[in-house]
């Protein structure tokens, strides 16, 4: 989407007993539902597919395992680019505290990698970047 890298091929390969969940936008707050192929999705107010579920039944950023995101670029430290939303940096604005799951690990094109993405002070880094040729470990980053 936009640049983005698609995750359909590669959510349809994950083992049976994992729950994948997918970003919902309840509200101003960025929720998760847990999906499965052929479940049912509605078109959210910037046109991306989301779980038809209630309020109720959304799980919180900090009940995930690990969060995988696609991304519009990334750099050597773990900072990221998103679509311009904020809404991964508010919903996992907690880990500012204290590094604390979930995991957020980037999938990006091996092209979307910059030099440098100067940071905002609400910006939360991933732990880990995909790309098609390579794996990237950000936790030692700043070590």
């Amino acid at each position: 989407m936009d640049g983005e890298i698609a995750l359909h091929s590669w959510q349809l390969k994950l083992p049976s007993d994992c729950v994948y969940c997918l970003p919902v936008l309840d509200g101003d707050t960025l929720r998760f539902a847990p999906w499965r192929p052929g479940d049912a999705l509605v078109t959210n107010r910037y046109g991306i597919p989301e779980p038809d579920l209630s309020p109720t039944s959304l799980l919180d950023p900090a009940q995930m395992a690990m969060v995988v995101m696609p991304l519009t670029g990334f750099d050597s430290r773990g900072r990221r680019l998103g679509m311009g939303g904020g809404w991964y940096d508010r919903g996992f604005a907690f880990r500012h505290e204290a590094p604390a799951p979930p995991w957020l690990v980037g999938a990006a094109f091996s092209t979307q990698q910059v030099d440098e993405i100067e940071p905002a002070h609400w910006d939360v880094t991933l732990d880990a970047a995909c790309t098609e040729s390579q794996t990237f470990d950000f936790r030692m980053a700043d070590a």
